[in-house]
């Protein structure tokens, strides 16, 4: 029961990070709610692991915060100098 209200509250905290996500007035503010949803996502799937009794899921959350890690930093390096990768045409 409490496994499950768990899941219910970090699917609204979800809903509402994607809110932020859509309506956010500032870049910074949607890469934070992006980082957040990762955040829950980490941890609705260690809530579903505990709710079918399961460590199958372990490799899918250790997955989850390398691509949120990852998306951080790309988007982080966007807004500090316009584009992601750099071509090395001075070389």
């Amino acid at each position: 029961m409490v496994l499950s209200m768990s899941l219910l509250l970090l699917g609204i905290a979800i809903l509402g990070c994607l809110y932020r996500v859509l309506k956010g007035p500032s870049m910074a503010d949607r890469i934070t709610a992006l980082d957040t949803i990762g955040i829950h996502l980490i941890g609705s799937v260690a809530v579903l692991s505990m709710l079918l009794h399961t460590q199958a899921y372990v490799d899918i959350i250790l997955l989850i915060g390398i691509l949120a890690f990852i998306s951080t930093v790309a988007f982080a390096r966007f807004i500090e100098r316009g584009l992601v990768l750099e071509n090395d045409d001075d070389l």
